[in-house]
């Protein structure tokens, strides 16, 4: 499998907090700015008998030139403009799924935390502001050990945020980055990655359970391998009442390119063709059976379906219900 080596400049950008995206007048396009008040950080719904709220860890930006990096610039730039984005910053919202359902009380992924970008950490001050109890959490599934998915699982005192949990994560992703010596393996730019995986993969106090294909977590809800990303990453299915939900973590992560194009795939990925596989699988599942969909970083809430056009797809947002 062949080693990602994302630009200095991406690293650069994911390392440094940015407060917002601001586009320079020559760019200027239909596009909303920041609210002056906030916006609500959660989203609830229901999928048969399970409870489930998408709660946000906040947002971050990094280069557009980071996706589709296997596709010429000229094209990648006009897709974006031509879907009203930026053709210089991206911008990812960070979109976790809260699932009540049974006696299970399950989260996906922890977020940042403080140790990555100011403007996300916010998953414990919404989880409260959403009426959630964190001493409740039966079970936290993390898709893959990226900053962004990870790095919030200790406090600042490095103490685990949600110590009543079972803790469960892929046994190949677990594997990969644990494996003796791997810091001195990758690129300088890499290094940070891997020690905060370490860190968070080892934190004292944590309970874990090393998953495989189609285990299930609690009744109703299960993990499926969706490699590519990272070598073990795994998304997490939830089905009741003969409905189905894909928490996709970052196997898809670009709302509108990964379906109009699903071979172009970005520089994070650490596996370009597998990625592209992984993809084309799940979009093809989810538009045969009309199963929903979750993307960690589609426009909030993230939520919606997958519709299948010719030899493409198109991302359908779920209706919003009061």
């Amino acid at each position: 499998m062949p080693l990602y080596r994302p630009s200095r400049r991406d690293l650069f950008q994911m390392a440094a907090a940015m407060p917002g995206l601001v586009l320079p007048a020559s760019m200027a396009r239909a596009q909303l700015g920041a609210p002056t008040l906030g916006n609500p950080g959660h989203f609830n719904f229901t999928l048969g008998e399970a409870r489930i709220t998408v709660l946000s860890d906040g947002f971050f930006t990094t280069p557009a030139d980071g996706l589709g990096v296997n596709t010429d610039d000229a094209q990648r730039r006009a897709f974006l403009e031509k879907h009203f984005l930026s053709s210089e910053e991206n911008y990812s919202h960070t979109n976790h799924l809260y699932v009540e359902l049974g006696e299970a009380r399950v989260l996906v992924d922890v977020g940042s935390g403080h140790r990555f970008l100011d403007t996300a950490g916010r998953l414990m001050t919404t989880m409260e502001a959403a009426g959630i109890d964190p001493d409740a959490i039966t079970h936290v599934v993390i898709t893959h050990a990226h900053p962004d998915h990870i790095w919030g699982i200790r406090d600042d005192f490095d103490e685990p945020i949600l110590p009543n949990a079972e803790f469960i994560i892929g046994g190949a992703e677990h594997a990969y980055w644990m494996q003796d010596d791997l810091v001195n393996q990758v690129p300088a730019e890499m290094q940070q990655f891997v020690l905060g995986a370490v860190n968070s993969l080892t934190a004292e106090g944590l309970d874990w359970t090393l998953a495989a294909h189609d285990q299930q977590i609690a009744p109703g809800i299960r993990v499926i391998d969706t490699p590519g990303h990272t070598p073990g990453h795994m998304s997490v299915v939830v089905e009741s009442g003969g409905k189905q939900l894909i928490a996709l973590g970052d196997s898809m992560t670009h709302a509108y390119m990964n379906f109009a194009h699903p071979d172009w795939y970005n520089s994070f990925d650490m596996d370009g063709e597998t990625t592209v596989a992984t993809r084309r699988h799940l979009l093809d599942m989810a538009a045969t059976d009309r199963m929903a969909v979750l993307g960690y970083h589609f426009p909030f809430p993230g939520v919606g379906h997958i519709l299948h056009e010719d030899d493409s797809y198109r991302f359908i947002p779920a209706l919003w219900q009061f």
